[in-house]
């Protein structure tokens, strides 16, 4: 596989396929989202744009980065969301990056979005699916963020590789600058177990696709089949 690694301010196209990594936090925060029932995500491309959806849609749920905000229900950490029930509900995301990055590739023909979380089974559609050119989106710190360039190393690697050990990876993501800042309380809108739950890797069995529905990128889970080669074992 053809894997090339860019942050957003490098994508000059579309590329065809694209996973776009967000660990910290908000591909974390989806996959929780999906796991405490939420139908779909809508990835909203301002704070203005989501508290229009939220104003068009009450029934809607809104989440941001940083503290809480008036509009918004609750922030971008997954230690949070966990304890939320989410049964068929619509959320809606705005992000400082991972957003940011899922609309910047909107126009490829594949679009994952991921954190480790959700590793194997994003590896296990790019294996099942052949891609053979996949650009993985490094969306954190303007494409330097240690966490979201190791976590995309390890699904490239998963995505072609039997046997590949995480272990060397999540300890580049436990000591990067987001992880610190996080657990060193610098960033607002945050539970203690952020970081922790932000690495257990491949936690959820699902894989997130994100396409175009109705002028909106949305968000959904995608199923992935038990994989035979030699690469899943």
């Amino acid at each position: 596989m053809d894997a090339r690694f860019l942050g957003i301010a490098e994508l000059v196209e579309a590329p065809s396929v694209a996973v776009v990594v967000d660990v910290m936090r908000a591909f974390t925060v989806a996959s929780w989202a999906f796991a405490r029932g939420a139908d779909k995500i809508v990835l909203a491309g301002s704070l203005d744009e989501a508290l229009a959806l939220k104003a068009r849609h009450p029934d809607w749920l809104a989440l941001k980065d940083g503290p809480p905000a008036p509009g918004f229900d609750t922030v971008n950490s997954p230690g949070l969301l966990r304890s939320m029930d989410l049964g068929g509900r619509t959320v809606v995301q705005k992000t400082t990056a991972g957003t940011v990055g899922a609309l910047a590739v909107k126009e490829a023909s594949l679009v994952l979005c991921a954190g480790f979380v959700v590793a194997e089974a994003t590896a296990r559609v790019l294996r099942t699916r052949g891609c053979n050119g996949v650009t993985f989106v490094i969306t954190g710190e303007d494409g330097q963020a240690e966490e979201d360039l190791a976590c995309a190393q390890y699904i490239a690697r998963r995505a072609t590789e039997a046997r590949t050990d995480a272990a060397e990876f999540l300890r580049r993501a436990a000591a990067s600058r987001a992880a610190a800042e996080l657990a060193e309380g610098v960033r607002q809108g945050a539970h203690p177990d952020d970081v922790a739950l932000c690495l257990e890797l491949d936690r959820f069995p699902f894989a997130m696709v994100a396409t175009s529905e109705d002028s909106l990128m949305v968000l959904r889970t995608c199923a992935v089949p038990d994989s035979t080669d030699a690469a899943a074992s």
